[in-house]
């Protein structure tokens, strides 16, 4: 029994939107190919189409700092809304993150991730490596996600950033890795994205101050 499947083993019967504003949302109705070889029943499943997305976490290695920020998520704020959801580390929908932003349609990962660099964080990317390419939530949305790491010169790096036409409210701040995981491990930040590249830059901390240092 072969068990390993790739995109072939999909059938998509019919798809329809269901909803199309500043997101929008598919639904699929769809058959794929089971473990035991047969075709299951036809499955109705509602996607959200976030689009592909990149995260970037800046690293000055001569300064040995990282830049952060803090902005408000309206997601977040519904999470603390619903009485539901178990209780979270904080009650703030203000989320410490990484650097991340939309891949518009012709352009590649790494240039997203420079571009939003400095409309972020004011910050030029001297160098980029690649962390992770993951899906973020793949039972209901559509986001595959590249996040890189950045080397950086964070040494007046700092403030408020982001475009106003796009709503943007993003505080710049920066912390060394030790203030950084700290943070991680009591619980401050809460975003999938930074939670996972800090935990990689945990790992590669002293390979990347011999590297860009």
């Amino acid at each position: 029994m072969n068990i390993s499947k790739t995109h072939k083993d999909v059938d998509i019967i019919k798809r329809e939107t269901v909803f199309d504003e500043y997101f929008q949302m598919i639904r699929y109705h769809v058959k794929h190919r089971k473990f035991d070889g047969e075709w299951s029943e036809t499955l109705s499943r509602e996607v959200f189409q976030r689009g592909a997305v990149t995260a970037v976490l800046p690293y000055d290695a001569k300064l040995d700092r990282l830049v952060l920020i803090e902005q408000f998520r309206t997601g977040a704020w519904a999470a603390l809304e619903d009485d539901k959801v178990f209780p979270m580390a904080t009650s703030s929908p203000w989320l410490v993150e990484v650097v991340a932003g939309v891949v518009e349609e012709g352009e590649a990962p790494e240039d997203v991730a420079r571009r939003e660099l400095e409309e972020e964080a004011g910050c030029v990317a001297l160098d980029m490596e690649h962390i992770y390419t993951c899906h973020v939530s793949p039972g209901a949305v559509n986001e595959p996600l590249a996040i890189f790491c950045a080397h950086v010169d964070s040494e007046n790096i700092g403030g408020i950033h982001g475009l106003d036409e796009e709503g943007e409210d993003i505080r710049v701040f920066t912390v060394s890795p030790d203030e950084a995981l700290a943070m991680l491990s009591d619980g401050r930040i809460l975003n999938s994205t930074t939670i996972i590249s800090l935990q990689w830059f945990a790992l590669n901390h002293e390979k990347l101050r011999a590297r860009w240092g």
